[in-house]
């Protein structure tokens, strides 16, 4: 049986190793540390820092294919372990898209994917610069830092350049932060296409889900997006492998969308299992975890069916209170139905933690169980006190 590598020890890599077990995979994980989420449960754990070359050479000794918890593996690395006769799945020019803003635009708006307006800003001058970009594309704007940041960090909405923000902009600048500025969208809701794509050329596409955010985190995913007729549906599944083919993915991409009514507007890109597929696990014939490991192995890809006319997944987030196993004997008294998920992670507030799963019928009546299920992990007997 093969033996695939996977860079980073979160949660990710802690769920691909539950599809691993099924598939009699052998999982190998390097991880920051022997508590990190992958590591409490996988048995051929090497800990070591995934920015390391010579850590990752080690690693991927005996590996068959390497692939990736995150997307911060530097590029310059990743080549270097395909050149010594690994390979990474995706590989450096590919994952580019997914660490670099600016690259992923670049390249989306050169095959035609529709994006917001953008700019590089430059170290020299980004008020002046900014200004100018407003005055062609209006307030607000958005400004990124081109690498780094995930759950809304490395993302600043500027509703004009007030005091604060070219305060900002110098403490970014001073810091050396790479920055980009785009256009402010206005959007509908936010949705997400996930697809997979094997070595052999092969793609799948699951069913398109609606996505909410709240303070730059995904608190709920809805499968499939409610009252996203199929034109529309086809169309974002068509997008994202397109995507997938033009920037030569390997395994799962995510592509994170904007509803708008002038369309879809892409939004960001992820090349790994994804927040927005955690439904899969029980709400598709093949979850994306293991869709991920047949792609990854050019395996044939799996059914991307769903088995429930709608689910919901709605995320957990840490409450003051760590002690959240206490109440699961409620949740699940309550809702023998809904599945929870824990990664395994120390309980800090806000910090995201879990996620439960609940599947139905009717779309009102699953969400209120996920929900309910997600706040009394977190809160306890007090949620009603926090709504």
């Amino acid at each position: 049986m093969p033996v695939v590598g996977i860079a980073g020890g979160g949660q990710l890599a802690r769920m691909t190793q539950q599809a691993a077990i099924g598939l009699g995979v052998s999982l190998r994980v390097l991880a920051g540390s022997a508590t990190d989420s992958a590591a409490r449960v996988s048995a051929d754990t090497r800990v070591g820092d995934d920015s390391s070359l010579d850590d990752l050479r080690a690693f991927a000794k005996g590996c068959d294919v390497v692939t990736f918890d995150h997307e911060h593996v530097p590029g310059a690395h990743i080549r270097e372990i395909e050149e010594s006769g690994t390979p990474c799945r995706p590989g450096a020019d590919a994952l580019l898209h997914a660490q670099d803003k600016l690259a992923m635009r670049r390249r989306l708006s050169e095959i035609g994917a529709p994006c917001p307006a953008y700019a590089h800003v430059p170290g020299h001058a980004p008020r002046a610069f900014c200004e100018e970009f407003a005055r062609e594309h209006g307030w607000p704007l958005v400004l990124k830092a081109t690498r780094g940041g995930y759950d809304g960090k490395g993302v600043w909405v500027a509703e004009s350049l007030d005091r604060e923000t070219a305060d900002l902009l110098g403490r970014l600048v001073a810091e050396g932060v790479d920055l980009m500025v785009e256009e402010h969208v206005p959007f509908r809701r936010e949705l997400a296409a996930l697809v997979a794509r094997s070595p052999y050329g092969q793609g799948a596409a699951y069913p398109v889900v609606e996505t909410v955010q709240r303070d730059g985190i995904c608190v709920e995913v809805i499968a499939p997006a409610p009252g996203l007729d199929e034109e529309r549906s086809v169309e974002a599944q068509r997008l994202a492998l397109d995507i997938a083919e033009r920037l030569g993915v390997t395994g799962l991409l995510a592509v994170e969308l904007f509803e708008t009514g002038r369309g879809l507007v892409v939004n960001e890109l992820a090349m790994r299992p994804h927040n927005s597929g955690h439904w899969t696990i029980e709400g598709a014939r093949t979850s994306q975890f293991e869709q991920h490991l047949r792609a990854v192995l050019d395996l044939p890809l799996g059914s991307t069916e769903p088995t429930a006319a709608y689910t919901v997944v709605a995320n957990v987030l840490g409450g003051d209170d760590p002690a959240v196993y206490r109440r699961y004997p409620h949740v699940m008294a309550r809702d023998p139905g809904v599945k929870v998920h824990f990664y395994g992670k120390d309980v800090r507030p806000g910090r995201k933690i879990g996620h439960v799963t609940a599947m139905g019928d009717d779309l009102d009546e699953v969400r209120e169980r996920a929900r309910h299920a997600a706040d009394y992990l977190r809160w306890g007997p007090e949620m009603k006190d926090r709504a």
